[in-house]
């Protein structure tokens, strides 16, 4: 059984020697470098659609062109 996600969640993340937190909320989900509050968030709703996945691909390709 599944239990429903009704308030924040706070993890500790470590990617190649690099932490970061992870905070999950009814809302959204968003990750920043430990010790930082900028970060990344995206919406569940954003995520399900596909709408994260465009926004990425366009900021890359944009990144490619400059």
């Amino acid at each position: 059984m599944a239990i429903p996600l009704d308030k924040t969640i706070k993890r500790e993340l470590r990617i190649d020697d690099r932490f970061y937190t992870v905070r999950i909320s009814p809302e959204t989900i968003h990750i920043a470098p430990k010790g930082h509050r900028k970060g990344h968030e995206v919406s569940w709703r954003d995520l399900l659609s596909g709408e994260a996945e465009l926004t990425m691909q366009l900021k890359q390709s944009l990144k490619r062109k400059a």
